[in-house]
């Protein structure tokens, strides 16, 4: 199954393993230790000279101790155990608290706690071409340890890696703005491009049994070579919408000053007179700076 262009061929998977408590083998630890010391006080009180009982307990006792405690391990909370037997995987423990197997199974310890990961800045072409600049933080835990484990080389360094590749898949997925909002936009639309980043990010770590609880951009911005030109088109773009909304609220405005006087006998106009009010309530609407008023002490034509 290929998982954003990652193909899952995983061979591993997470399985109990048959491990025991750790405290009743403390227990017989401590029945080992008696026994010696019985062993070597039943010797002392026969000159060394002791029934075979007490010699056998000398010999065995130490090599009993030896055996027990190299089979004790220790688990804290979210924590797991990957144990093998000669390169052979036989299970996983996730039993807290002191723990015991044979002495001759290996044990790999694997935190499955949350882990926080920030990128680096990467530089990506988004859908336009137009080069930016993106960084993510990531919080990401192991689910499956026998696939962290043996089914990657490095969990941690595959982390990192594939957090920048899904970072670029994202980044040239989508452009950067649009001031139309008529496109998903990575600026625009964070919540809903985060969100894919989460499902990308998924797709590409089941095969490291690693999934992401909750991921988004801590960086996202043009590129230096063209971050000018981009703000000044932005301005422009503003300048030009500003300039349109203005101009469409300032003809409403005149078509409704004109179907008033005209509603209500105020003033009859010809069609060049209004023409020249049109125009001047246009100035007055759409100017930038304060009109200065000028009083006709004429006639209406004059």
């Amino acid at each position: 199954m290929s998982n954003g262009g990652i193909t899952n061929l995983s061979a591993s998977a997470e399985r109990p393993a048959r491990t025991f408590s750790g405290y009743a083998m403390l227990l017989l630890l401590l029945v080992a230790i008696v026994v010696q010391v019985a062993a070597i006080a039943s010797l002392f009180q026969h000159d060394g000279e002791g029934p075979p009982l007490a010699i056998a307990g000398v010999i065995l006792a130490p090599v009993a101790l030896l055996f027990i405690l190299c089979g004790f391990y220790m688990l804290q909370p979210n924590q797991a155990a990957s144990i093998t037997l000669f390169g052979s995987y036989r299970g996983n423990d996730r039993k807290t608290g002191l723990r015991w197997v044979w002495p001759w199974e290996m044990r790999a310890k694997v935190s499955v706690r949350s882990n926080n990961f920030i990128s680096e800045r990467i530089k990506v072409n988004d859908l336009r071409g137009n080069p930016i600049e993106m960084a993510a933080q990531v919080v990401w835990r192991v689910v499956d340890t026998a696939q962290a484990l043996f089914d990657v080389d490095d969990y941690k360094a595959f982390v990192a890696v594939q957090v920048e590749a899904g970072i670029r898949a994202i980044g040239s997925r989508y452009p950067y703005d649009d001031f139309e909002h008529l496109e998903v936009t990575l600026r625009g639309n964070h919540d809903q491009v985060g969100v894919e980043l989460r499902q990308e990010l998924n797709d590409r770590l089941v095969v490291a049994g690693i999934s992401v609880d909750e991921c988004g951009f801590t960086h996202l911005a043009y590129a230096q070579e063209i971050a000018g030109a981009m703000l000044r088109r932005q301005q422009a773009q503003a300048v030009v919408a500003a300039r349109k909304t203005l101009v469409e609220g300032a003809v409403g405005m005149v078509e409704m000053a004109l179907a008033m006087l005209s509603e209500k006998n105020v003033v009859e106009l010809d069609d060049e007179r209004r023409a020249a009010m049109v125009s001047n309530l246009m100035v007055v609407l759409c100017g930038e700076r304060d009109t200065q008023p000028v009083v006709n002490t004429g006639s209406l034509y004059q």
